[in-house]
């Protein structure tokens, strides 16, 4: 009795107490960053359904041919099947107009634009990052020079650009990678390159360099990784607009050769026999349509995971 007096005289409720500093303290206790990023990540329903939506795409396409197994190579084969030939138990979605049936086409065409469309993607977020790095970090005459050079190449219209460049060079995959890449990374440098501007001029960064840290030290630890949020952003936006370039170029007969196909290719051999097969245009169209809209949500989503407004202090 004498030992509890002692340690709580005035008989308060040290128990409750101590529960409530413990509870207090827990509730102040700082969340990592990416938990943050995550939780305002997953309060957007769109972008938890359009992740859902392309998870079903990718193993739609890429998974699909293993189950549904059809011809989508062998012209002579394809002959022996009857051109533009309705939906049937065979041929869930029917027949396109040279025999091959719609549905394994779509995941043929699937492989190649989604493929091909990340690839371009990633080279455009690379050069863009690059280019927009080195203008902005350096700035002064460097800089001006290399943005009217910027602004000389976003004069031209891209698809002008893009129908320039896709028939001087062979069609193949590799080329409309590369030249679907370097296409799109005019805008995405802007960006970036507004991004270093801003953060070389920081405290901190001024301090690194005071302090005598070199230019690399400053981009590699300052630069860069305050600027992932737009770059992150940009990389999944930059993704959609590949995919889009490329179902730009097939669709006005400039994709990739037979006898591989994207969905571009497909929708234009699929105009000329329209509105009488609607089974070679509609179900295309939608998943298409889709997935541009399901990776710009996703896009917006993570625009807001990474925005520093929204993050607990």
């Amino acid at each position: 009795m004498s030992q509890l007096s002692e340690t709580n005289p005035f008989n308060l409720d040290g128990p409750s107490e101590e529960r409530a500093r413990t509870a207090t303290s827990t509730s102040n206790a700082v969340v990592p960053l990416w938990k943050q990023r995550l939780r305002i990540f997953l309060q957007n329903k769109l972008a938890l359904a359009s992740v859902a939506y392309l998870v079903l795409i990718v193993l739609f396409c890429y998974l699909g041919p293993i189950i549904w197994h059809t011809n989508q190579t062998n012209q002579a084969a394809a002959l022996f099947n009857t051109p533009n030939g309705p939906p049937s138990a065979h041929h869930i979605l029917g027949l396109d107009g040279s025999g091959f049936d719609v549905l394994g086409r779509i995941m043929f065409g699937g492989e190649y634009s989604l493929t091909l469309g990340m690839l371009a993607g990633i080279i455009t977020i690379l050069v863009g990052t690059i280019y927009g790095m080195i203008s902005g970090f350096i700035g002064g005459a460097v800089d001006a020079t290399m943005m009217r050079i910027l602004d000389a190449l976003l004069s031209i219209p891209l698809i002008f650009l893009l129908l320039a460049m896709i028939t001087i060079f062979p069609r193949t995959s590799t080329n409309l990678i590369i030249i679907i890449g370097i296409v799109g990374w005019f805008g995405n440098a802007r960006i970036i390159r507004g991004d270093a501007l801003v953060i070389k001029e920081l405290e901190y960064s001024q301090a690194s360099r005071a302090m005598g840290a070199g230019w690399w030290h400053i981009v590699r630890r300052h630069v860069f990784p305050n600027s992932v949020s737009n770059i992150v952003t940009v990389a999944t936006f930059a993704v959609a607009d590949a995919i889009l370039f490329l179902t730009t170029l097939g669709y006005l007969g400039l994709g990739i050769p037979a006898p591989a196909t994207d969905w571009g290719t497909m929708l234009n051999n699929a105009a000329s026999v329209q509105p009488f097969y609607w089974w070679q245009v509609y179900p295309l169209a939608a998943i298409f349509i889709l997935v541009i809209v399901a990776i710009t949500y996703i896009g917006e989503a993570l625009r807001d995971a990474f925005e520093v407004r929204l993050l607990e202090r």
